[in-house]
């Protein structure tokens, strides 16, 4: 029978805390590094969603035509999403009519509300990966997108 004496188990018990440490260590790095890859990926989609958005409002501004409305919605879009993106960012804007979603040429918009229009302004970056820190590229999309939408007043077509 071998009798242990207090000096004996401090010495068995050395490196436990440094085993504990190792492993609490890796979980709130983990935890730590995963906070930041979303914060990250979170502020540039909020981003992409603004610059739809003011693209979107800047199209209610008054047009001689629906044409040149599309227009500046792209061109509001653009300047706002360039510059910050890791990619040049693919901006749509078109303009729609509600009911049968018709968006060519032909299409109708005035205030009667069966020819009621609305403005959609896509905004698309791709290249996240690259932004992102190296271990997280596996969990978070590629390619973000916002896109917004809004109503035309027909009183102002």
């Amino acid at each position: 029978m071998r009798i242990t004496t207090p000096s004996s188990r401090a010495h068995i018990q050395k490196g436990a805390y440094a085993v504990e440490f190792a492993l609490v260590f890796l979980i709130f790095f983990s935890v730590l590094y995963a906070i930041i890859s979303l914060g990250i990926v979170l502020t540039l989609r909020l981003s992409l969603q603004n610059a739809a958005e003011d693209g979107a409002r800047a199209a209610l501004h008054y047009q001689d035509t629906l044409g040149k409305r599309e227009i500046e919605a792209k061109n509001v879009a653009i300047a706002q999403s360039s510059g910050w993106a890791p990619t040049a960012p693919i901006v749509d804007a078109h303009i729609c009519q509600i009911e049968g979603n018709i968006c060519g040429p032909s299409r109708v918009c005035s205030a009667d509300w069966s020819q009621r229009c609305q403005v959609v302004v896509t905004v698309t970056t791709a290249g996240m990966r690259s932004v992102l820190p190296p271990l997280m590229n596996l969990a978070v999309p590629d390619q973000l997108t916002g896109r917004a939408s809004m109503l035309l007043d027909g009183r102002a077509l």
